[in-house]
C-alpha cells in the first residue's frame, strides 16, 4: 500500500517523535500537578493578585502553559531526591520527614484551608527542605539577585504547617538543582523560619478572598476590572494568560493590566 504524499511513516524518525511527544502531552496534561484544583502553598505567594484571584474561583483556564519537559524534569527529580533520602533513613532512622502533607492554615487566617506536600523537613537541623529545578538563566538570576519572593513564602507557609504538627522549624531552605548541567551546580538559599511572613501571606489570601465576595465577578463579570494585576515576565506562564484580552472573564492581557489599555495597544 502505498502512502500518501507527505504523509508521516509511523515508524520514521519524524513519525516515532510525534508518538512520543503526543503521548507525553497527554501524560503531563493527567498528572497529578497538572490537575490540582485548590491553592496550594506554592501560590500563595504568587505576586499577582489576579492570578491568585482567577486560582481561588477555579476559572476556566485559557492558556496551557507551553511545553510541558520543564516540568516533567522536575518531577522526575523530586521523585528521585524522595527515594534518595529514603535510602538515607535507613542509616539515620527518621532523620528526613519526606512527601508529609501539612497544614500552614485551618481557615482561621485566610479563610481557606491551606495544606501541601512538603518536599522534606530534617529533624535533625530543623529545617524546611524545598527542591526547585531550574534552566540557566533562572539559575544565575537566583544567584544575583535572590530568590523569587513566591518561593520564598512558600517555604515559610510549609515551616509554619510543620510548626502546626508540632516540629520546631528553625531554618527554610530551597534547593535549587540544575536543569541541565553537573551537580556541582546545585545551590541552596537559605534563611531562619519566619513564621511572621507566612500569617501575613495568609492574612493578603484573606484580603484577595473578601474582595472576590464584595465584588462576585462570576455574577458580575465587569467587577474583575476590580481585581488588580502584577504584571511580570511570568505572564506567559499563567494559565488565564490571554494577550490582548480585553474581557477579563476569559482571560487577562498580562504585560496590559487592564482592557482599555488593551485596546489601545491594538
Amino acid at each position: 500500500m502505498f502512502s500518501q504524499p507527505g504523509a508521516i511513516e509511523p515508524d520514521s524518525n519524524e513519525g516515532i517523535k510525534r508518538l512520543l511527544t503526543d503521548l507525553i502531552i497527554a501524560t503531563a496534561a493527567n498528572a497529578p500537578r497538572s490537575r490540582q484544583r485548590r491553592i496550594g502553598p506554592s501560590e500563595v505567594g504568587d505576586p499577582c493578585p489576579r492570578r491568585l484571584a482567577y486560582k481561588i474561583m477555579d476559572w476556566p483556564t485559557v492558556n496551557d502553559g507551553g511545553d510541558p519537559w520543564p516540568s516533567i524534569v522536575g518531577t522526575a527529580t523530586h521523585d528521585w531526591l524522595a527515594h534518595a533520602l529514603e535510602r538515607h533513613n535507613q542509616t539515620e532512622p527518621g532523620r528526613f520527614l519526606i512527601e508529609e502533607r501539612v497544614h500552614a492554615d485551618d481557615g482561621t487566617v485566610s479563610g481557606y484551608r491551606l495544606s501541601g506536600s512538603c518536599d522534606a523537613y530534617d529533624t535533625h537541623t530543623h529545617t524546611v527542605i524545598d527542591h526547585k529545578v531550574v534552566g540557566d538563566s533562572s539559575m544565575r538570576h537566583y544567584r544575583r539577585n535572590g530568590v523569587r519572593e513566591q518561593y520564598r513564602i512558600q517555604a515559610h507557609l510549609y515551616g509554619l504547617g510543620w510548626e502546626n504538627a508540632g516540629h520546631t522549624p528553625a531554618t527554610v531552605a530551597l534547593a535549587f538543582y540544575p536543569r541541565g548541567g553537573m551537580l556541582g551546580g546545585l545551590w541552596v538559599w537559605s534563611e531562619p523560619y519566619d513564621r511572621q511572613a507566612a500569617l501575613d501571606a495568609l492574612t493578603r489570601l484573606g484580603t484577595i478572598r473578601d474582595l472576590l465576595i464584595a465584588l462576585d465577578p462570576e455574577s458580575r463579570p465587569p467587577m474583575w476590572t476590580h481585581i488588580p494585576a502584577t504584571p511580570s515576565g511570568s505572564c506567559r506562564f499563567c494559565p488565564w494568560w490571554r494577550p490582548a484580552s480585553t474581557d477579563l472573564s476569559i482571560g487577562c492581557p498580562g504585560e496590559l493590566t487592564n482592557p482599555n489599555q488593551a485596546n489601545q495597544a491594538a
